[in-house]
């Protein structure tokens, strides 16, 4: 499979404090990739690093091409979004503004038609168009996340606890449209997720990290098999 993302010996720090000590992972294109862990463990920061949102070093490379040093901005434009924790939607303006958003740099014709086929996935937020941001539910909101940052079409969608604060039946509703957008879109994904088996049913391979190191690999069938793994490092 051809790599979208390799990471080797990734090391970030926040200020003086390294978090960060040795990440290494690769997401191939179309692949869903789960990063597991405990709290603490660094997933956050590795999804931050991508983005040139922390300070980092060692070898990050989306396409062959290197990231290291990069503004936000650029990263972005070269195809890669970022949902973060806690959603991140503009809460004063309405679900089509921040849609139009999500499209910020784009000047093709077919933004229009890319807002309806994200309404047409995500009913919920056609139904609320024209509602701010703030005053939808935390699935929706988190719906929204999701659908902005596609409007950017991404090759690769980096997810940062999607499920967090959601209801049990709206977790399986974001997750069953993370699959069909895998499906229909062929985004790649890397998932940061404490709900560990929900993201294994979801990801082709995943990455478990523990103290800011990378401490097993494999294909995601492999660890939900795994009682020991999950017990080890998963808390399950």
């Amino acid at each position: 499979m051809t790599a979208l993302l390799e990471i080797e010996d990734l090391t970030a720090a926040y200020g003086q404090i390294r978090a960060l000590h040795g990440v290494d992972l690769t997401v191939g294109e179309g692949q869903v990739v789960a990063l597991l862990g405990p709290n603490g463990a660094g997933k956050t920061t590795t999804l931050r690093s991508i983005c040139g949102m922390v300070r980092a070093s060692g070898r990050i490379a989306f396409r062959g091409r290197n990231l290291l040093g990069l503004a936000t901005e650029k990263v972005t434009r070269l195809g890669i979004a970022h949902v973060p924790e806690g959603r991140g939607t503009f809460s004063g303006l309405t679900v089509t503004e921040n849609l139009k958003l999500g499209a910020y740099g784009r000047h093709d014709p077919e933004v229009r038609r890319d807002i309806d086929r994200w309404f047409e996935i995500f009913p919920r937020l056609a139904d609320r168009r024209d509602q701010t941001a703030g005053s939808l539910s935390g699935g929706e909101q988190q719906m929204l996340a999701v659908a902005r940052a596609l409007l950017s079409r991404p090759a690769l969608l980096l997810l940062d606890e999607p499920s967090l604060g959601l209801a049990p039946l709206v977790v399986r509703e974001v997750f069953e449209v993370l699959a069909r957008i895998r499906a229909e879109e062929g985004t790649g994904m890397l998932l940061v997720e404490q709900n560990a088996a929900l993201a294994l049913e979801l990801a082709d391979a995943a990455y478990v990290l523990a103290a800011g190191r990378t401490v097993l690999s494999g294909p995601a069938a492999e660890i939900r098999a795994e009682d020991s793994v999950r017990r080890s490092y998963l808390g399950q």
